[in-house]
């Protein structure tokens, strides 16, 4: 008896009503098992209970759950056996698509941008492959897909990684390590340790040798390793505006051309280095490099993303709102000269010294909003003491909010200057989303720059 065959009349309880939990319930209906969603927040339009039933058989458990919350704690006692939506996917896909291929990437930053590459990569080759898990569909959508894609690549978070313990992949991609869900891990070693445990499950270790996180905790020779230096044998790097293979191919004195620097929008360092790990993840499965090419030249990377909104009087007016922790912001920061930089929001435990330390030089002024702005302030005040700061309170509502920001800096922005919004922080303290975050940016910007 297959592990589908096996689901058949099993009582199912399945941890989060979001959008996994759904298509996890969705799929084990379609199995003929019997699931119950269990979820804190009652919800009559589904079957939802706030209490473990009796008689569970097997436990889905949806990412962003902690691995010691209480109802987990209660199944781990009765010894009720728990899946991730990762390890679950797994298990139907060694059925109904066993020759299937994972490969999958994960980091602190650049992961959507990165995967979306691959996924533009796989178009070029005319490869049946598909995105999954943090973008796009599902996992288990994607899995019981039918025709079935020969293979997948995964978006993974460091709470979808701290929660699989059986899927393997054929290679995957680390892209940096930086402190972001300290809130939910506890602490940055913990952080660190999720996002690595993705090593023991792959045949192949793709890592940013730019990263000092990946350099102190990778040995050098148990990863393929990636930067925008000139390639040592065995690595990918540039070369005077060329993407350099000298790890896939017949041999390592060879050095393969993969793509230019000007076949990347937009070409700015963060992103040259997304590139490098999406090319060296098809490298891995046997793409040849003149699709991957094709495929880095056709991809057009999603909004709020170092997004150009208008370049007017001189003057740069730039989209980052993903940019929602420290390190994504750093490098956005360091992408430009002489910013006005629109900072703040919910920091989730990270830290702002190492931001400022970093970037002081490259700003020219700092406009704070938001319930965490003092920390950036803190930081500002201790490494950059002379850098103009002007906090703008939210008074009304979040667009008005944005249009303050806006005419402030409108008002001190000269030729040659750059106003970025990289908030380096989340945006739910006063937006909705980061997407919202930068449509109110983007709009207000149109309305008065």
């Amino acid at each position: 008896m297959n592990f589908i065959q096996a689901l058949k009349g099993k009582k199912c309880i399945v941890i989060g009503a979001g959008v996994t939990g759904k298509a996890v319930y969705k799929a084990l209906k379609g199995f003929e098992a019997e699931p119950i969603f269990f979820d804190e927040k009652i919800n009559s339009q589904f079957n939802i209970v706030n209490e473990l039933p009796e008689n569970v058989d097997l436990a889905v458990v949806s990412p962003g759950w902690r691995l010691d919350h209480p109802i987990v704690e209660r199944l781990k006692d009765l010894n009720i056996a728990i899946l991730s939506e990762i390890d679950f996917a797994w298990e139907i896909k060694k059925v109904l698509a066993p020759n299937q291929k994972w490969i999958a990437l994960t980091g602190t930053n650049g992961k959507t941008t990165t995967i979306q590459m691959v996924d533009s990569i796989f178009k070029a080759a005319g490869i049946k492959g598909e995105v999954c898990g943090n973008v796009g569909s599902t996992v288990i959508e994607s899995v019981c897909k039918k025709p079935q894609p020969d293979f997948l690549a995964l978006e993974l978070s460091s709470f979808q990684i701290e929660w699989s313990n059986t899927a393997n992949f054929e290679a995957i991609a680390i892209l940096n390590i930086a402190e972001d869900h300290l809130d939910w891990h506890g602490s940055f070693a913990n952080y660190i340790k999720a996002k690595l445990k993705l090593t023991k499950f792959s045949k192949l270790v793709i890592a940013n040798k730019s990263d000092d996180q990946l350099n102190l905790n990778l040995k050098y020779g148990d990863a393929i390793w990636y930067s925008l230096a000139t390639p040592a044998p065995g690595e990918l790097g540039v070369v005077e505006g060329l993407l350099i293979d000298r790890a896939f191919g017949e041999s390592a004195e060879i050095a393969t051309e993969i793509a230019t620097i000007e076949d990347i929008n937009p070409p700015t360092p963060h992103n040259v280095s997304n590139s490098l790990a999406a090319a060296a993840l098809m490298l891995a499965i046997g793409v040849d490099p003149k699709s991957i090419k094709k495929g880095i030249a056709g991809f057009t990377p999603d909004h709020h993303r170092v997004e150009r909104v208008v370049e007017k009087d001189q003057i740069r007016w730039i989209d980052d709102s993903k940019a929602t922790n420290p390190h994504a912001a750093t490098a956005s920061l360091l992408s430009f000269f002489n910013v006005i930089w629109i900072a703040g929001g919910l920091a989730k435990g990270a830290n702002m010294d190492l931001l400022i330390k970093q970037c002081a030089p490259r700003i020219k002024s700092a406009i704070l909003i938001g319930a965490d702005r003092e920390l950036i302030a803190q930081s500002i005040s201790k490494f950059a003491p002379k850098l103009d700061i002007k906090r703008i309170d939210k008074t009304s509502d979040s667009a008005n909010l944005m249009n303050d920001v806006v005419q402030y800096a409108k008002s001190i922005a000269k030729p040659g200057d750059t106003v970025l919004l990289a908030p380096a922080c989340a945006s739910m303290d006063q937006f909705t989303s980061y997407s919202e975050r930068g449509q109110l940016f983007a709009a207000a910007v149109r309305r008065f720059a």
